[in-house]
């Protein structure tokens, strides 16, 4: 008799809610889950006005072996795309990266704006929270900016927050009735370690973390760098911290977008993408998209793999995985070929 009392208890007898992950901070209970953060640089706010009194002293910041100048005037002549069209499949081609707005290609590594543009768009509402805790060179805060969503951009170099800032440092008023001017919050922090950001407070995580130490963007300089790690298996562990905090401080349902590139050693594929979100399905995440990103005007392979005639072939391609952190009342059963199955 009981199970004919009604389909609502029916149903929660049946479901069956998400396991825990295991290990590290994912493990702890929620109220608890702001993670111990001795070991990590706590997050450290830099304004504008600190922008301004650092580019009167510094012309350039040096990332990687690249000087990156600062503090000059910008001349804004396109706040948006020519054209632009949402994506709608799962292989993405930007061959003209985007150079709207104050987007330029001259910090090594950074995403195109297309990508978070798409990611904004898609996943968010105006004046909704957005993380980047790898914001390198500013690309997803200009975004924010220029789509009105409030904004948190960290890196663990002081430098690359300094580029940042200059990005942001533009004039921009549109005429959209609808649009608010966002909170844009920049800090120099450590991604394993977001001590200013609140337990499930972000709508949005979008991202670009280094892809291991293919590219060494502060040269050691900075402690906590994870392009200085020198194995693959160390960057894989901060990794999986990193997919904790990103599970620490998202709302439940909503989508943690990564993008992350391959390399090879020996000619033979090392693949990177694929460990990395085996990290974030270990931290308890579910796939929502894997997204192929075709890559252009690569410096690395067309710098190292010069030869025109190769044993291999070379790597054209980064994945853009996009996670869900699935409220603990959902059924596991829908979800489990999209999560962790080892």
């Amino acid at each position: 008799m009981s199970a004919r009392k009604g389909p609502v208890r029916a149903l929660n007898r049946a479901r069956r809610p998400f396991p825990k992950p295991s290990g590290s901070a994912a493990s702890r209970k929620r109220e608890d889950m702001k993670p111990e953060l001795a070991e990590y640089r706590q997050m450290e706010l830099v304004r504008h006005n600190d922008f301004v009194r650092f580019a009167k002293a510094h012309e350039y910041v040096v990332i990687e072996n690249q000087k990156v100048p600062i503090g000059n005037e910008w001349r804004v002549a396109e706040y948006g795309p020519a054209e632009y069209s949402p994506e709608k499949e799962t292989v993405w081609s930007f061959p003209q990266r985007g150079d709207w707005a104050t987007h330029v290609g001259n910090y090594r590594g950074n995403w195109s704006p297309y990508i978070p543009r798409n990611l904004i768009e898609r996943y968010t509402k105006p004046t909704e929270l957005v993380l980047d805790q790898m914001a390198g060179s500013g690309t997803t805060l200009v975004e924010c900016r220029l789509l009105g969503r409030n904004c948190i951009g960290v890196d663990i170099n002081p430098d690359a927050i300094m580029v940042a800032r200059d990005r942001l440092n533009f004039s921009y008023k549109p005429l959209r009735e609808d649009y608010t001017e966002p909170e844009i919050l920049t800090y120099v922090g450590d991604a394993r370690g977001l001590d200013k950001v609140e337990n499930e407070s972000v709508d949005l995580i979008a991202t670009h973390p280094p892809y291991a130490n293919i590219i060494s963007y502060t040269r050691s300089r900075v402690h906590g760098d994870l392009s200085a790690l020198k194995s693959l298996e160390e960057y894989l562990a901060e990794m999986r911290k990193i997919a904790d905090e990103c599970m620490r401080v998202l709302k439940p349902g909503r989508h943690c977008g990564i993008l992350i590139g391959d390399t090879r050693k020996h000619k033979h594929y090392v693949p990177i993408a694929m460990r990395v979100m085996q990290e974030f399905l270990n931290a308890g995440f579910v796939l929502r998209e894997d997204i192929v990103k075709l890559q252009w005007n690569t410096k690395t392979t067309r710098e190292k793999w010069k030869s025109g005639t190769l044993d291999f072939y070379r790597i054209a391609h980064e994945h853009l995985f996009i996670f869900r952190k699935a409220a603990e009342t959902e059924d596991y059963q829908e979800f489990k070929l999209s999560s962790k199955w080892w």
